[in-house]
């Protein structure tokens, strides 16, 4: 959240659903390094993974593959004075606050338990 209490969300290449950013892991990688990659990777940020705080793991349905469940070790991160920008497989992204969330497609994980 950032210090207006929105959350940072991403639309993913053909999809609907916004999400929170992130990724499947790559061998040998951790939680917290898949993390720091993805952020990278999909928005330009550059986030040690030491400086990721762990949320938990939580599971809910998957927002793009119906009738499966995501697994997801969630963390939450100071980006400091940096700003997210679109790369990858990203076509949008937004801040969006709890109110905002009702108009809103969102994947059901940022949905039940962040907004």
């Amino acid at each position: 959240m950032d210090a207006d209490a929105r959350l940072l969300l991403v639309r993913k290449t053909g999809t609907t659903a916004f999400m929170q950013p992130g990724g499947k892991p790559e061998p040998g990688e951790g939680p917290g390094e898949t993390l720091s990659r993805e952020l990278h990777e999909e928005l330009g940020l550059v986030v040690d993974p030491a400086d990721l705080r762990p949320l938990g793991r939580y599971m809910a349905a998957a927002a793009n593959e119906p009738g499966f469940v995501v697994v997801a070790d969630v963390f939450a991160v100071d980006i400091g004075a940096q700003h997210p920008v679109i790369a990858a497989e990203i076509d949008e992204l937004r801040w969006v606050s709890r109110d905002e969330a009702g108009d809103l497609e969102v994947a059901p994980l940022a949905r039940e338990y962040f907004l």
